[in-house]
C-alpha cells in the first residue's frame, strides 16, 4: 500500500512512500483492541470516592438510654447506620482500578487500529514541518487545506516539538501525540489519522519484530 506525501497545503509533494507491512496490514484482531480500550478507561478511574462506616464516625461511644424500661428500642450506639449521622453501611471505599496488558496484546491492538485506517482511507501521510509563528489559527489552516477540520483527527510528529503542541491544544477536535507514544484510546478515537513522514519511519522502526 502506497500513499502520497502531501505538503501543508493539502497538495501532493509528489513523492510517494510504501507503509510497511508489518504496521499497516495485518490482521485486525477486535478482541485486543476491546481490552485495550477496556483497560485504558479502567486506568482513567481515579477511585477516590470514600466513605465512613461506624467504625471510622466520630462520636457514639455512650449508650443513648438505659436498655430496659422507656419503652423503645434498644440503641448501643447513636452512630448505628441506622440513625442520622451514623456510618454507612457497605460505602464506597478508596481504591485502585488499574488494570495491566501483556505488552504483546497492546502491540497488536494498536496495529490492528492502523490496519483499518489504512483499509478504511483514513491515513493522510505529511511532510514534516515546523510552524512559522506558534499560532492556533496556523495549525487550524493546516487541517482546513488538508480537508480534517471538522472531524476528530490524531496528528503523529516526528518529535516532539513544543510550537506545534502548544499551538494545537485549543483545537477542539485536534489530538497531538509524539509517534509510538499514542494509546490505542488515541487512535479509535480520530476519524482521521495524520502522519508526519518522519513519524512514519519511527512507528515502522518501534514495532519491528
Amino acid at each position: 500500500m502506497e500513499l502520497e506525501i502531501l505538503n501543508i497545503n493539502g497538495s501532493s509533494t509528489g513523492s510517494k512512500v510504501k507503509l510497511p507491512k508489518h504496521v499497516f496490514e495485518i490482521e485486525s484482531n477486535e478482541n485486543a483492541v476491546y481490552l485495550a480500550v477496556k483497560v485504558y478507561n479502567a486506568n482513567q478511574r481515579q477511585g477516590n470516592a470514600s466513605t465512613k462506616s461506624r467504625s471510622y464516625v466520630s462520636g457514639g461511644g455512650k449508650k443513648p438510654w438505659k436498655q430496659k424500661g422507656r419503652g423503645t428500642a434498644r440503641a448501643g450506639s447513636t452512630r448505628s447506620p441506622l440513625w442520622v449521622g451514623g456510618g454507612r453501611v457497605f460505602g464506597p471505599e478508596p481504591r485502585s482500578y488499574s488494570q495491566k496488558l501483556p505488552k504483546k496484546v497492546k502491540t497488536l491492538a494498536r496495529l490492528s487500529v492502523y490496519s483499518d485506517k489504512a483499509k478504511n482511507d483514513k491515513i493522510k501521510l505529511i511532510e514534516d514541518f515546523k510552524l512559522s509563528n506558534v499560532k492556533t489559527k496556523e495549525v487550524y489552516s493546516i487541517l482546513k487545506d488538508l480537508g480534517v477540520e471538522n472531524t476528530r483527527t490524531l496528528l503523529l510528529l516526528s518529535e516532539y516539538d513544543a510550537d506545534i503542541l502548544r499551538a494545537g491544544r485549543n483545537i477542539p477536535k485536534l489530538n497531538i501525540k509524539v509517534a509510538a507514544s499514542e494509546s490505542v484510546y488515541d487512535l479509535m478515537n480520530c476519524e482521521n489519522l495524520l502522519i508526519q513522514k518522519g513519524a512514519l519511519d519511527k512507528l515502522s522502526g518501534a514495532y519491528k519484530k
